[in-house]
């Protein structure tokens, strides 16, 4: 079971709870009725264009849409047809989602199962149905779905879908390049100073906390859009926590230990090393989670160097958890617990088995684009920093 996704108990709870609803509602009827209307209009609007006529779309094409940006799928009316019979299928399990009785979180979880299941079937998803595709075979007379196929077993070897050219980017070459030289390191992190840039510096160093799920130079990508540059540009002492790949042997390592081995020691070694009574702290997604826990417990202790941090950015960071989004509804008591279990018993969670969860929630812009163009279209994916990141 992938973390974050629902168990076995709770897709029967939805399922069963969903066809109660469909057996005994009208609104399900209704919504039928409609459907199979807007697809016998579509099917007499298709005949009449076979057939010389003209008529307007029923589901008008979207530029924001780009599964069917391209011309081909309006300019011919077999693929024009397969494009809206697809929409007006999309919108008939969309509504049906919405006019359900169920629960709240019975009702997020069904929403994410019907969208992946939507997103799965777009027809630009297949080799036969996707007119570019075809295309692109015909003119290399088959070569790109030879490509295609290579790149598959190239990613179901590595175990994930590549999604950027990993070989255009290197740590040290150019990613990662500000100079800087680690000033400590423990079994959870290592802590870097980098070197300044300009003439003087303000007294209060910058110490930044980006996620542990991720690698510190997200923060430090290339010299243009590097925020660790920027900030020593600005003439800021800069720090950074870059957290260690967690091994078996700290696969007991609990939050506690990421704030007091982590966060915590990072402050001190900030004011250690810099000399400064005061730091300026920013946190980063997850990263900054830990830091506001790691600044809450010490004030509710009492402890004088939680004002050793005298201002607090956040960026991209999640404190009330009480509203997760979407994938608040893929988690139940019965999972967490099996999920806890496993970890309890000394697992890790693999970056494959996170990855698949962050993809799934944006299926159609980190799964379904490059399985069309690495597999279908046998092209490679782009040099991207963020996403190599």
């Amino acid at each position: 079971m992938p973390p974050g996704m629902p168990n076995d108990a709770l897709s029967a709870r939805v399922t069963q709870q969903f066809a109660a609803w469909a057996a005994r509602s009208p609104e399900f009827a209704i919504r039928y009725a409609r459907y199979l209307r807007d697809l016998s209009a579509l099917w007499i609007a298709t005949l009449a264009r076979e057939r010389g006529g003209s008529s307007s779309p029923l589901v008008p094409p979207d530029a924001r849409d780009r599964r069917f940006a391209s011309a081909a799928w309006t300019s011919s009316a077999y693929f024009d047809h397969l494009r809206q019979s697809y929409l007006i299928g999309s919108t008939f399990l969309g509504d049906l989602v919405d006019a359900a009785e169920l629960g709240e979180h019975e009702k997020g979880y069904l929403r994410f199962v019907v969208r992946q299941f939507v997103d799965a079937m777009a027809p630009s998803n297949f080799a036969a149905t996707n007119p570019d595709v075809l295309q692109a075979a015909v003119g290399s007379s088959g070569e790109t779905l030879q490509r295609g196929l290579e790149n598959l077993l190239a990613d179901v070897r590595r175990g994930r879908i590549s999604i950027v050219d990993e070989a255009a980017f290197e740590v040290g070459r150019n990613l990662a390049t500000t100079a800087g030289a680690v000033v400590y390191e423990n079994g959870v992190m290592q802590l870097i100073q980098y070197q300044p840039i300009t003439p003087k510096i303000h007294a209060r160093p910058l110490l930044m906390v980006p996620p542990c799920i991720n690698k510190f130079y997200v923060l430090d990508l290339q010299p243009s859009n590097s925020f660790v540059r920027h900030a020593l540009g600005e003439g800021h002492a800069v720090f950074m926590v870059s957290w260690r790949n967690p091994t078996m042997d700290q696969s007991r390592l609990r939050w506690d230990d990421y704030i007091a081995d982590g966060v915590l020691k990072g402050i001190e070694l900030t004011c250690e090393v810099s000399g400064a009574e005061r730091i300026n702290a920013l946190g980063f997604c997850v990263g900054g989670t830990l830091l506001t826990s790691a600044l809450s417990v010490l004030a509710a202790r009492g402890v004088r160097s939680a004002k050793a941090v005298a201002s607090l950015t956040l960026l991209a960071t999640l404190l009330d958890f009480e509203d997760a989004g979407e994938i608040g509804h893929l988690v139940d008591e019965a999972s967490v617990a099996a999920r806890e279990t496993a970890l309890g018993e000394g697992g890790l969670l693999s970056g494959i088995e996170l990855g698949m969860v962050f993809s799934a929630l944006r299926d159609n812009d980190l799964i379904w684009p490059y399985v069309v163009e690495n597999y279908l279209k046998g092209g490679r994916p782009a040099p991207f920093d963020i996403l190599y990141w």
